[in-house]
């Protein structure tokens, strides 16, 4: 059971954080009129619908949903529990919480083994260093990163160390250390023969290279051959603390750089990464062997703008440029491209030409997207064949019709005449006819889409007027403790929606209890997400800082009239059936009933 936190120690955490500077460091946020705007952490768009509130200390996403406080926000990016938000936040601001040192303390009880796994692999990235740095068993490896171009600055920044030709050298390293053994093989840093079940050094005669997690802990390794064998490169099987596919090689160190530039290199590997980074390229991370997956994407649009993709030059490279590249720029990023010649990948090109010359041709004259993908497109194409030369210009209108800038699409319809000897003006009407297609198809996909996934998108519809009265005198009694006084006296519980009655409820008894308004605080103790979310975006509304009486009255007027409209309704459904059902007594009654509460109405 999580140990309780006082309100009042909550509240002094909470005051003492600012929201803003919180999740700016999970999203890029532009200030808009009071508020500052991002692209949302939790679910993919291009255009901004995440806003925060500084004076509100709130954030809301207008397109998914999501809104709350800083300590939802945190539970939410982190996976944290509430307890452990609070705790995150009270580190931050440097107040004591023991509750949530108890928590800790609880957690790290019940998960021991992870505890022995960070430890592990720590003291084994300290032991392959120091063997590799100051060891006779270490020369070859010190020789052969010598002649490779790794300083003594790029081996100790990124702890590269060296495993020697041994089954049991890190083994009994570990064992001295009361390391559980089995705890280090489930981990990875071990493995474990078949036939007695006894553990052996699972890396031998490899290069080291110790993997992070966004927090900056060692989780994982891989491992280069040193010399001849199979395979060339050998990483620690997943585990419950390692995942590849949510892993962003040199990620915790290189997010500064990121952040202050505003854009990230993808590279494939993390030789690359650190070959660049002797380049003076500290912004470079990479995937580990896997796809580019949503975490990826998620990690690197909520610190950049731009990414620049710097793959290898073979096929294989030049394909998952093309492919990463779509997703990324799905995902709304700004995405470049940095050629590298034919059959070089970034380490073999700053091995043969230096880090001076790959930062400045490589890196520093990346090309646009579109550049790229008319390089790309023509490749194994005979432009000299008629049928393959239109063949790859409709492919390449098609690419044209999706930029949305018109100077990008006349700049590179241009180009297209040019190289080809075209009309411009026959260009143009190609693309726009191609255009117009690509709209009538994803206009069919989206209507099939949505049909059948409607219920998975929050619907934007006018909303009827009692509604919208509603979400106005809950909007304006969140900032206004007064406002809720008098609309607890003339409305109570009368609110039509079962939402906006529960949260006048928990106003009502908000302000009983003497305290001030605060958005944030009272949306802290709604324990429903659901009212949670709603009274959220209440919160966020725009509003004018005083409810004059007239209004006021209007919106309660509206309030009042529903049920009497609604009732209405129903006698009209009652008075048609009568008459379907030739009871023309019966149906003239109800038809007088429907008069009299009609000119009740106009009276409220």
């Amino acid at each position: 059971m999580s140990p309780r936190i006082p309100e009042e120690k909550i509240e002094d955490i909470r005051k003492s954080v600012d929201i803003v500077d919180v999740v700016s460091e999970y999203v890029q946020l532009k200030k808009q009129g009071r508020n500052l705007t991002g692209l949302c952490p939790f679910h993919g768009e291009k255009t901004p619908s995440f806003s925060v509130s500084s004076d509100k200390q709130l954030y809301h996403c207008f397109g998914c949903g999501a809104g709350g406080n800083v300590f939802s926000f945190i539970m939410e990016t982190e996976g944290l529990s509430f307890v452990e938000a609070v705790g995150k936040m009270a580190k931050r601001v440097n107040i004591s919480l023991p509750e949530a040192e108890e928590a800790g303390a609880a957690a790290n009880e019940r998960n021991e083994s992870l505890k022995y796994w960070f430890e592990g692999h720590s003291l084994t990235a300290k032991f392959y260093n120091h063997i590799l740095t100051s060891t006779d068993e270490g020369k070859e490896a010190r020789e052969y990163l010598r002649k490779r171009g790794f300083t003594k600055d790029a081996i100790d920044t990124f702890q590269i160390g060296y495993a020697p030709n041994s089954w049991d050298l890190l083994t009994n390293f570990l064992e001295k250390r009361q390391l559980p053994l089995t705890e280090m093989a489930e981990s990875g840093l071990l493995s474990v023969r078949d036939f007695d079940k006894k553990t052996y050094d699972r890396f031998r005669d490899r290069i080291m290279f110790p993997i992070w997690n966004k927090n900056g802990e060692i989780i994982a390794f891989g491992g280069r051959i040193l010399k001849e064998g199979n395979p060339k490169y050998l990483n620690s099987p997943e585990s419950s603390v390692f995942t590849k596919s949510d892993i962003l090689y040199y990620f915790h160190k290189a997010r500064q750089m990121m952040r202050k530039k505003g854009e990230a290199v993808l590279f494939e590997g993390y030789v690359d990464v650190i070959s660049a980074w002797r380049a003076g390229i500290e912004n470079g991370v990479a995937t580990l062997g896997t796809a580019l997956t949503d975490v990826h994407v998620k990690m690197l649009r909520r610190n950049v703008d731009k990414v620049i993709l710097c793959y290898d030059a073979d096929n294989a490279g030049q394909n998952a440029t093309f492919k990463n590249a779509k997703v990324l720029e799905e995902a709304g990023l700004q995405v470049r491209v940095a050629r590298l010649p034919e059959g070089y990948d970034p380490d073999d090109y700053i091995q043969k030409h230096g880090p001076e010359q790959f930062n400045q041709n490589v890196i520093s004259q990346s090309m646009t997207l579109m550049a790229f993908k008319f390089q790309y497109l023509r490749r194994g194409k005979n432009l000299l064949d008629e049928g393959e030369r239109m063949d790859y210009i409709h492919t390449v209108l098609k690419e044209i019709s999706q930029l949305t800038r018109a100077v990008e699409r006349d700049h590179y319809l241009r180009q297209l005449a040019e190289e080809f000897s075209l009309s411009l003006e026959a260009l143009k009407q190609e693309q726009v006819q191609i255009f117009k297609v690509q709209k009538r198809k994803e206009k069919r996909e989206y209507k099939s889409s949505s049909e059948s996934y409607d219920f998975m998108k929050p619907q934007k519809k006018l909303k009827l007027a009692y509604e919208n009265a509603e979400r106005q005198l809950l909007a304006h009694m969140l900032q206004s403790e007064s406002v809720a006084a008098q609309v607890q006296e003339k409305v109570g519980s009368a609110f039509n929606i079962d939402e906006h009655q529960a949260i006048a409820a928990y106003l009502y008894s908000f302000y009983s209890e003497g305290l001030n308004p605060d958005p944030s605080n009272f949306i802290e103790r709604l324990e429903d997400e659901s009212l949670k979310r709603i009274s959220t975006e209440l919160a966020m509304m725009t509003i004018s800082d005083d409810l004059s009486e007239r209004e006021l009255d209007d919106y309660i007027k509206q309030i009042n009239k529903y049920p009497k409209r609604l009732e209405i309704e129903q006698l009209k459904i009652a008075r048609k059936q009568a008459e379907e059902a030739e009871e023309f007594g019966k149906a003239a009654a109800i038809g007088m009933e429907i008069i009299k509460m009609d000119q009740a109405l106009k009276k409220i």
